[in-house]
């Protein structure tokens, strides 16, 4: 059996997991949103659900297909001592997202940008048609 790392290696079956991240969908929805060939989704979903990544369940004429997570973990255990790299940043990035939502809510600008001025507009003064003359 492929590892779980050789398994969301492929784009395709990445793409897959997405989706059904969100939602349980059928393979109809999924060949719709990511515009492949049945044939090519059908292939993916069965190395998905051969490797426990998936399941199927049927819905009268279609099968709906959702994730399960514990393949995952796999993944997600293999990725804890990295954590660190990135949890200062993600930490960093959420104290500036809640500063920008608290000057937001008192609606000034936040501290560390300078307000932004729009130039004055100059308009170009109004010309009247030109004035015929009236025949007689």
């Amino acid at each position: 059996m492929e590892s779980a790392f050789s398994i969301v290696a492929e784009p395709n079956r990445r793409a897959i997991l997405s989706l059904l991240a969100a939602s349980e969908r059928s393979v109809s929805e999924i060949e719709h949103q990511l515009r492949m060939p049945q044939p090519s989704v059908s292939k993916h979903l069965r190395v998905l659900r051969d490797a426990g990544f998936v399941e199927a369940r049927v819905d009268a004429q279609r099968r709906v297909y959702r994730i399960r997570p514990e393949p995952l973990m796999e993944v997600d255990a293999w990725l804890t001592p990295f954590r660190r790299f990135w949890s200062n940043h993600v930490d960093a990035l959420e104290r500036h997202l809640d500063r920008l939502e608290q000057a937001s809510a008192k609606h000034e600008p936040p501290k560390h940008e300078p307000p932004k001025h729009e130039p004055p507009k100059h308009e170009s003064p109004k010309r009247e048609p030109p004035k015929q003359e009236k025949k007689r």
